[in-house]
């Protein structure tokens, strides 16, 4: 299938994590030539700082790199890692607007990824997640064998602790020194009855033949009841609502 020819990238406009203007686009020649370990590491270094802050020459990256991705597991690490920071305070909301092809792109590839179920299922599972937009989950989901999620009751505002994971899959009030008390055993969604992202979360984790993600997932949108007042209320609606992250409207 014959590309779109992209947009021409003004680098002059597009700072690096240190400042810079320059080194990133002479970094990404470097890469698509070859395998170079060193330009990679500055590379990553330049676009995202301590694997935490994006900055605008890591979005205009972004479709460079996904064209790697096929082929290269640090260009699809590095896009990924950049992917997930999408939404934080960056303002560089047009040019992610601008890499909307390549996130689908993107997508595409992770998908078959997870799909030879990988050593990195975990990582770009949460990769595939931002890709899909859900930040949120793709900044706090683990491995399920130590998750805690933190909520707020929503019929009397307690706050109540949600634990996935080896020692219990419980709601409780954490208490500072007698840690989780009055603890009261989650109710796991059946895979019929998820919908929306928990649903295809759930699926695709089965597909795949991850099991502990498919049951933590399965708690984590199923239902808790509050120690306090007693009240059942659905895990993954009231985590979602306070930590899903405000986005710019849709061009």
């Amino acid at each position: 299938m014959e590309r779109s020819p992209a947009r021409a990238v003004n680098w002059t406009r597009l700072p690096d994590c240190y400042g810079d203007v320059d080194r990133v686009p002479a970094l990404l020649d470097r890469v698509e030539r070859g395998d170079d370990a060193e330009a990679w590491d500055k590379l990553g270094c330049r676009l995202v700082l301590e694997g935490d802050l994006v900055f605008p020459a890591g979005f205009a990256a972004l479709p460079r790199l996904v064209r790697l991705a096929a082929d290269s597991a640090r260009a699809r690490e590095l896009a990924g890692t950049i992917l997930r920071r999408a939404a934080g305070h960056h303002g560089c909301d047009a040019l992610l607007a601008d890499c909307a092809d390549a996130i689908k792109e993107f997508r595409a590839l992770l998908d078959r990824h997870l799909r030879s179920r990988p050593a990195d299922y975990l990582t770009a599972f949460l990769e595939l997640l931002a890709a899909d937009a859900e930040y949120h989950w793709s900044a706090v989901l683990g491995d399920f064998t130590d998750d805690f999620y933190e909520v707020a009751c929503p019929h009397c505002a307690v706050d109540v602790t949600i634990a996935i994971g080896d020692h219990g899959r419980y709601a409780a009030i954490r208490d500072w020194h007698l840690g989780d008390v009055d603890r009261r055993g989650l109710r796991p969604a059946s895979p019929g009855d998820l919908t929306g992202t928990g649903r295809r979360m759930h699926e695709t984790v089965v597909r795949d033949g991850q099991g502990t993600l498919a049951d933590g997932i399965a708690h984590l949108f199923g239902q808790a009841e509050c120690p306090r007042c007693a009240s059942v209320f659905t895990i993954a609606d009231e985590y979602a609502a306070a930590n899903r992250p405000v986005l710019p409207p849709a061009v």
